[in-house]
């Protein structure tokens, strides 16, 4: 795949850590390559593919079917696939089954995906070689209490849940971690999810004197609550999760709304080289492109350390930071990324923006 030089220059640039360049190595990338996450699968793959020229590494790439059935068929692809390395992995049941065997091997495995938090409890109490540049399930909690914390400690705050699991275990999480520092909400409910309308519930956030709200629900529920509320003429500041960022469905989401969501890598300068690259090439820096870019660029330059320090590679991975596209990346002892990469965001004009009041009280 042809690049342009400066690519080439880009990347060697990223290095934080700068031992002489040893040479490429074997990565096996699992992804899945038919069924409904083909597509992710494909780009898991060309974004690993579009690094590892560089260097001369390469992939090898290993069919995910994200079924338990399959576990014993994809450990043996990846052990027989002489890999020093592995990425990708957007299922759990993939992790499960292989894990084992890839500690027994010695082989690290950085999931782009995975955000359990049980599994990485397992993974670490049983010393299995699994890191991750998704954030844990427990980060994302943190970030939206950080970021309430910080922007709306004196508001009147409302939480409000859809009903679902994911929805009511977000906000329990939230107004656990604000309870510890003495904030307490003057209003909390749980809707009915997915319905035409919202004034009953905009009405009674009013009546509570809410101001502030954050809510656990769905991007199309946040719409027609923000829709309704400024239908109603109540003003509303709303926040939601990661779940917000996702295409409008039946009611666009207004401008102003809030998310702690993960900024698009692909808008990011760190990133414009190779952005501009990809494109020269005909492939658009969608989805999970960048983080397996990332991710192979990060094993090429913790290989580049295990050869200077005469370890493994799953030795040197918490050493760095290494020098991404997504930003320096570093690992904790839990394996999980030192820096969360959420951040607080505004949904401006079609699409989020950087908060222009992010870590100031509003």
């Amino acid at each position: 795949m042809l690049k342009s030089i400066g690519t080439t220059l880009f990347v060697a640039g990223l290095t934080l850590t700068s031992p002489a360049l040893a040479a490429g190595l074997k990565v096996a990338v699992v992804a899945p390559a038919d069924g409904p996450f083909a597509v992710l699968g494909k780009q898991i793959t060309d974004g690993a593919a579009f690094q590892a020229g560089d260097r001369g590494s390469e992939i090898v790439s290993i069919a995910e079917s994200c079924d338990p059935v399959g576990g014993e068929a994809l450990t043996k692809a990846l052990l027989a696939s002489g890999a020093e390395a592995a990425i990708g992995f957007l299922c759990i049941e993939s992790l499960e089954s292989v894990l084992p065997a890839l500690a027994e091997a010695g082989i690290p495995a950085i999931t782009l995906s995975v955000r359990s938090d049980i599994l990485m409890e397992d993974a670490l109490k049983k010393k299995w070689p699994l890191y991750r540049l998704a954030p844990s399930g427990k980060a994302e909690a943190a970030a939206i209490a950080d970021a309430i914390m910080t922007n709306w400690r004196d508001k009147p705050l409302a939480l409000i849940d859809d009903g679902t699991i994911h929805s009511r275990e977000l906000v329990e999480s939230v107004r656990n971690a604000l309870a510890e520092i003495g904030i307490t909400p003057v209003f909390t409910d749980t809707y009915r999810p997915a319905q035409e309308q919202q004034v009953s519930l905009v009405r009674r956030l009013a009546k509570s004197g809410a101001t502030h709200v954050f809510t656990g629900g769905d991007r199309n529920d946040t719409a027609v609550i923000a829709r309704d509320a400024k239908s109603e003429d109540i003003p509303l500041t709303l926040l939601g999760g990661d779940t917000l960022n996702a295409a409008d469905l039946d009611v666009p989401l207004e401008n102003g709304v809030l998310a702690v969501t993960i900024p698009d890598p692909a808008r990011s300068n760190v990133a414009a080289p190779v952005v501009t690259a990809m494109r020269a090439a005909g492939l658009e820096p969608d989805g999970y492109l960048l983080p397996a870019f990332a991710a192979m660029s990060l094993l090429e330059q913790a290989k580049d350390q295990a050869e200077k320090d005469d370890k493994a590679i799953s030795d040197v991975l918490q050493k760095g930071p290494f020098g991404t596209v997504l930003g320096p990346v570093s690992f904790n002892s839990a394996h999980e990324r030192t820096e969360s990469p959420y951040r607080l965001m505004q949904w401006q004009d079609g699409r989020f923006l950087a908060a222009p009041n992010a870590g100031k009280a509003q």
